[in-house]
């Protein structure tokens, strides 16, 4: 069976693609991966997704979406992708025991934000750690927080965070950063932000939720200990983009190239959300994306089924 529409991601992007596919009657396939739901299911509190004036945990928004896509016809796979055929059509997707034929793809695994591996980064995930400064600042209203990162990304996370932290310590493994001047100097002008240079995170303490780190001088190996409420990762993005290398054009970091938003470069195979977006990354900015994408591919597939009618 030749599927109409396969989408690759169980987040906002993929499952919003999949709502507007499946009201067209295209009834889509959604590999969503053995944990579906992407970077919203670390979430314990969402405030910024428009239609929750009083929150919705990260899950439960999740949850709700793929009700809805279920409702009007969407089909769900709980397995990964681990290899796709875009050389002819139909193309092909390949998960561990199975493989899927479609006239169309949409791409939407998203990003995996880099972590600091340590345990109790997991721990403590949505209790006081956060790789989203933009989604959970306001959290921290008065509080005192940390950063940890060195890059453009961590510099930007730092001083949105001074609009509600009483204070902001950036932790840096080295004794510089990597991020352009203009976003260092709009650290260290900012009154609020300090920074710890030549240190890591050897540990985050806590009990229901963080209360403290322990600091590590990569130099000296000395340990300290610092009272602090949040704990905001900023070293990055991983782009879920591995099957596609030599596929699809990738830019230097690994995540997809979209053109004119949601065309890759490959007739019949679109993309959306964070895989191939490295500036916004929001669910709604994803859940967005994610129309558009279903909106071309329903024209696409229109085309196609005109086309075939004709002859």
């Amino acid at each position: 069976m030749v599927e109409k529409l396969i989408i690759i991601g169980s987040g906002p992007a993929g499952l919003s693609a999949a709502i507007y596919a499946s009201r067209e009657g295209f009834a889509p396939l959604v590999l969503g991966g053995f944990a579906p739901g992407g970077q919203l299911q670390l979430t314990t509190k969402v405030e910024n997704y428009p239609g929750f004036p009083e929150g919705v945990d990260g899950p439960v928004l999740i949850e709700q979406m793929m009700n809805q896509a279920k409702k009007f016809g969407t089909r769900f796979v709980y397995e990964n992708a681990i290899e796709v055929d875009f050389s002819g059509k139909p193309f092909k997707v390949k998960t561990a025991d199975k493989e899927f034929e479609s006239e169309c793809i949409i791409i939407a695994t998203g990003a995996n934000a880099k972590r600091l591996g340590i345990d109790s980064e997991n721990k403590f995930m949505g209790r006081g750690v956060s790789n989203c400064a933009t989604c959970d600042g306001a959290f921290y209203k008065g509080k005192d927080v940390i950063t940890v990162g060195g890059g453009d990304t961590a510099m930007e996370d730092s001083v949105f965070l001074t609009r509600f932290a009483k204070s902001v310590t950036i932790v840096h493994r080295k004794d510089h950063f990597r991020a352009s001047k203009t976003m260092q100097d709009r650290v260290f002008s900012n009154p609020k932000i300090r920074v710890i240079w030549n240190t890591t995170i050897a540990e985050i303490t806590g009990d229901r939720s963080v209360t403290g780190v322990r600091l590590k001088n990569v130099l000296t190996n000395q340990t300290t200990e610092m009272k602090i409420d949040g704990v905001f990762v900023a070293i990055g993005y991983t782009p879920n983009t591995d099957i596609f290398k030599g596929k699809i054009e990738l830019d230097q970091m690994g995540y997809i190239v979209p053109k004119d938003e949601v065309y890759t470069g490959i007739d019949g195979v679109f993309v959306a959300g964070d895989v191939a977006d490295h500036f916004y990354r929001q669910a709604a900015t994803a859940a967005g994306s994610g129309v558009k994408a279903a909106l071309i591919a329903r024209e696409y597939l229109q085309n196609l089924e005109s086309n075939a009618n004709k002859q």
